[in-house]
């Protein structure tokens, strides 16, 4: 196994300790969040949600973690996202901010029946469907959503995070953590991290959130 995949398989075992909602990120005052972890998933599921844009039938975006976040109604729903990719390389960091470089379309959200069916966790048995508050009856086609807001935090490694913190300005929706913080054992109880997911949503931009 060559030192990239070793890396990436690192990364999936360590996110897939986090919980549903990215930890750091408190439960909304009137309990509206339905945040749910689609990414890395369990593999007894084939099939996880992923990102693309308008009408792309080809090109998707498959983050190392990804984190949704339902909203809205049935009539009219939207879905907040919180991804998470481990760049081993400059070039590689720079392949995946130009896909989420802003953009005047939306980016979609799709997320496929089997991942819709399947229960939340193995000790909670609920559809995921169902958690979503978004969908009346069980699906027969993937759910695809507008994505409404988005925050990405870009692990890198050490001589990499180091350069860019120097002379880099991330964009707003941007966020970086060293590869060593991200990948060590129980990263999602580190504080520093926890602190840094808790600015990565848009309630950190107002003085007293809803």
């Amino acid at each position: 196994m060559s030192k990239l995949r070793s890396l990436d398989e690192l990364v999936r075992v360590r996110l897939r300790q986090w919980p549903q909602r990215p930890p750091g990120i408190s439960q909304q005052r009137n309990g509206t969040w339905r945040w749910l972890r689609g990414r890395p998933g369990d593999e007894s599921v084939l099939s996880h949600p992923f990102l693309k844009f308008p009408g792309s039938t080809r090109l998707k975006t498959l983050p190392d973690g990804l984190w949704l976040n339902f909203g809205g109604t049935p009539a009219e729903p939207f879905v907040d996202i919180f991804a998470i990719e481990a760049c081993s390389t400059l070039s590689n960091l720079l392949d995946k901010r130009s896909r989420f470089a802003p953009s005047t379309h939306s980016l979609m959200a799709v997320c496929p029946v089997p991942w819709l069916l399947a229960a939340i966790t193995p000790s909670d048995p609920t559809p995921r469907w169902k958690a979503t508050g978004v969908l009346r009856a069980m699906p027969d086609m993937a759910l695809v959503l507008p994505v409404r807001d988005m925050r990405v935090m870009y692990a890198l490694k050490a001589q990499h995070y180091q350069g860019f913190a120097e002379s880099q300005i991330p964009h707003p929706h941007e966020y970086f953590v060293p590869m060593e913080r991200l990948t060590q054992v129980d990263a999602a109880q580190d504080p520093q991290l926890q602190a840094l997911v808790s600015r990565a949503s848009a309630s950190a931009n107002f003085l007293d959130p809803p």
